[in-house]
């Protein structure tokens, strides 16, 4: 009896694959055995990543919130004390986004927190 191969959903397993990988480097994009691997470490990284993305945006809100209190005469770690002793409660990526785009709104916020 001859062996009985399900070469239909095999190829279908493997297109799924390099159709995910299309636009990839090399072999990754067209060597099955490579494209798997590349293909998982991606998800791994996007999976990583997506708690990382978190971390940077609130590291570039500080910094950005930085730059425009040391233009005020304060530091950002004293202006952040200086809110909370008075009770003004808004968040760092609203704060950066007054600075960049808003700076009347923000130096009077300064002015508050001072």
């Amino acid at each position: 009896m001859p062996r009985s191969v399900n070469t239909v959903a095999s190829r279908q397993r493997r297109k799924k694959i390099l159709k995910k990988t299309k636009g990839y480097f090399g072999r990754a994009k067209n060597v099955h055995k490579v494209a798997k691997n590349v293909y998982e470490k991606g998800l791994t990284h996007a999976y990583r990543d997506r708690k990382t993305k978190k971390r940077h945006f609130r590291d570039l809100w500080i910094q950005r919130i930085n730059a425009v209190c040391r233009e005020h005469g304060m530091s950002y770690s004293v202006f952040i004390s200086k809110l909370k002793t008075n009770n003004i409660s808004i968040n760092r990526k609203v704060l950066a986004d007054l600075a960049m785009h808003n700076p009347e709104a923000f130096k009077a916020i300064v002015k508050e927190a001072k």
